[in-house]
């Protein structure tokens, strides 16, 4: 039989990721962290296609495009992504790349270069995509589609609290500025903006802990 293709979008630190993860892991699929590789791709333009004034050079980067090999390995379980075949897992979670991703990802020759490996690994189904765009453009005939969002303090302290387990410094009113920056540029961009898809599930878990997430998503999944 068939795994479920699960589509997870949603806002920055509503726990995507996480909880998509442990989602994979009860279910026996495959998680794809989508916004691990804008990450990896914010972070070689950060590394290799800079103007003199610090900026993006966003054509630079279009023709770096095909110098770019992002792929998830297992890790003691835990796949950690990998750019021409260095581990940049915590590189990417820098308040830097925070603060460029948002304008790599609304870029069309960006999202087209990753457009057709995430459907390529869904054809198969037993896969949870998270993201921004999942249920919307990549995965719109997923099996089962949520939508996250939580209040604007709640997310805050989430990031802050994520980013002082990673050993990076942090002011927390700046990460309240980058997500609501953040939140505004994913909403607005032109190609494939954050939205709910019309026949997702939302979930507020403002109020609610991962594991009552978890709980309240498998409860839609376990008659499948």
């Amino acid at each position: 039989m068939k795994k479920p293709v699960i589509a997870i979008d949603g806002y920055s630190s509503t726990g995507k990721s996480s909880i998509s993860k442990v989602i994979a892991d009860k279910l026996g699929i495959v998680h794809l962290d989508t916004g691990a590789l804008y990450r990896g791709i914010t972070w070689f333009a950060l590394q290799n296609c800079l103007n003199d004034n610090g900026s993006i050079n966003l054509e630079g980067l279009f023709s770096s495009l095909g110098q770019i090999q992002l792929e998830f390995k297992n890790n003691d379980g835990e796949l950690v992504l990998h750019l021409n075949h260095t581990d940049i897992s915590k590189e990417i979670r820098s308040n830097e790349v925070s603060s460029n991703v948002s304008l790599i990802a609304k870029q069309k020759e960006v999202r087209d270069f990753l457009l057709h490996s995430q459907r390529s690994l869904a054809e198969k189904g037993g896969i949870i995509m998270d993201g921004r765009d999942i249920g919307t453009v990549v995965l719109p005939n997923a099996d089962f589609k949520f939508f996250l969002t939580a209040s604007i303090d709640e997310r805050t302290k989430r990031r802050y609290n994520e980013l002082l387990s990673l050993g990076i410094e942090a002011e927390e009113e700046q990460v309240k500025e980058n997500l609501i920056i953040r939140d505004k540029i994913d909403s607005e961009r032109e190609i494939a903006p954050l939205k709910q898809a019309d026949d997702a599930i939302v979930i507020d878990n403002t109020n609610l802990t991962k594991k009552e997430t978890i709980e309240s998503i498998l409860s839609h999944i376990k008659n499948f």
